[in-house]
């Protein structure tokens, strides 16, 4: 009998050629801003500048000014490092690990991938800096640095200090590996530009000459980043599991978090991805290039992270039924039914139930569904994190510290701030740097176009 495989959908439609890929990028870069980004960039300055007054009333003023009390001492300050943090995953795996198994569907959302885990993490980088109360007093204190008031270093055992060591490595792999992919679109505009602005991109493109020997060496230190930016998918949100697992407190002091951490930063992380994507590709009119192939695989990455966080949620369940501990027993079952029920079913449900929906076809290749969905999940994991982080601190070992937590404006407000940040940041980025790795999709042209497969 003989078997004949399909013909793959064209990961590039349109019929397009080299010199359509490189006008279509490059479009946005050279042409004035649209009616779109303008309205985007107004409504992030807007959040940002509204969030700046909360920011700054919480330098001002000190930390009082957060719903944080005696025995919440963590809430939405840490709540929201770690949502930025596996936000941030998304943009390495796809980056990184995608290059390492040549995965060509990667090459239309890895620059926009990679751009938004840099954002990403200087948001998260904010909240451990503004929890100091009055950073400019001691926040280098948490750099192994010898300094001039006696032998004084910092503490080795803890993972806040872990963390410090794993997110600073993220961001500089990261932030080398994006500008190394962005040098060769730096030098095709540059090519295409005039005036002053072929003098900034030139100087951004490093003196690139497109020469056989560098594209080798580029495409060498491409492999070489990749190789070492994929442990760090693994390892950061490993480390920043360890703040709470390493500690005794029932609720964190389990063994899965390290993979289920993981697992659910790639889900967050895909699902923002999605969120940018599409909205890209209306704006920028880019739907040849992020298509519906694009979409649907970025959909099948997150029923299987959706799934293993789902499985995760349950292990937790079984762990602490099995473990005989009734303290570890009452954090669980104060989870689904205590105070904060909404918020543990809430977060079920997205993080759950709403992705087993791209099993179906119809919903996985729709546009809107999908748009949907990605907002849903990033609610869910947004609430996943509230509810590891409050519901294992609010109900103390001490009936009387039993507490309820309570943000006031000053949370919602330097929350606002680090989004205004992420989107005015990234719109910047989508204006002035291509927003597609023109490269890289002209590398797959050939073979991957809907010319090719007719």
């Amino acid at each position: 009998m003989q078997v004949t495989s399909s013909v793959r959908e064209p990961l590039v439609t349109g019929g397009k050629t080299y010199k359509d890929v490189t006008s279509d990028v490059s479009r946005q870069v050279e042409g004035k801003p649209t009616v779109g980004w303008l309205l985007g960039m107004a409504v992030s300055l807007g959040a940002l500048l509204l969030g700046s007054i909360a920011l700054v009333a919480t330098l001002w003023e000190g930390i009082g000014m957060w719903g944080l009390n005696k025995t919440v001492g963590w809430a939405w300050d840490i709540t929201n490092f770690v949502w930025w943090v596996g936000i941030g995953h998304a943009g390495t795996l796809i980056s990184a690990v995608l290059l390492l198994f040549r995965q060509k569907w990667r090459t239309s959302i890895n620059r926009a991938a990679e751009a938004m885990t840099i954002f990403a993490v200087i948001c998260a980088a904010m909240f451990p800096i503004i929890h100091m109360g009055r950073p400019w007093l001691g926040a280098y204190w948490a750099l192994p640095l010898p300094n001039t008031f006696g032998s004084l270093w910092v503490n080795f055992n803890s993972p806040l200090l872990w963390d410090v060591f794993a997110i600073s490595t993220y961001f500089s792999v990261s932030l080398v590996f994006w500008y190394i992919g962005l040098i060769p679109d730096f030098a095709t505009i540059r090519d295409r530009a005039t005036g002053i602005r072929k003098t900034i991109y030139g100087a951004l493109s490093f003196g690139w000459d497109g020469a056989a020997k560098t594209w080798m060496r580029y495409e060498a230190v491409s492999l070489i980043l990749a190789g070492l930016a994929t442990p760090l998918v693994l390892s950061v949100h490993t480390i920043v599991s360890f703040d709470f697992a390493t500690s005794v407190i029932p609720g964190w002091h389990t063994t899965i978090f390290p993979p289920y951490f993981v697992a659910g930063a790639i889900f967050s992380g895909f699902a923002m991805v999605l969120t940018l994507m599409i909205i890209t590709r209306k704006v920028f009119k880019l739907e040849d290039y992020i298509t519906i192939v694009h979409i649907e695989l970025m959909n099948i990455v997150i029923i299987i992270t959706g799934s293993i966080v789902g499985i995760a949620y349950i292990t937790e369940f079984f762990i602490a039924w099995y473990s005989g501990v009734e303290a570890e027993q009452y954090a669980f079952v104060n989870r689904m039914f205590g105070p904060y029920w909404w918020a543990y079913w809430s977060m079920m449900t997205c993080n759950v139930i709403s992705p087993q929906l791209f099993w179906f076809k119809k919903i996985r290749t729709s546009i809107v569904a999908t748009f949907i969905l990605s907002l849903v999940v990033n609610i869910g994991m947004w609430f996943e994190r509230f509810v590891i982080i409050v519901t294992s601190l609010h109900r103390d070992f001490l009936p009387s510290s039993w507490v309820m937590f309570y943000p006031t404006l000053a949370d919602v407000g330097v929350y606002l701030f680090t989004f205004g940040l992420f989107f005015t940041l990234f719109l910047l980025f989508a204006k002035f740097f291509p927003v597609i790795n023109m490269a890289e999709v002209k590398s797959v042209l050939k073979s991957s176009s809907e010319k090719v497969k007719r």
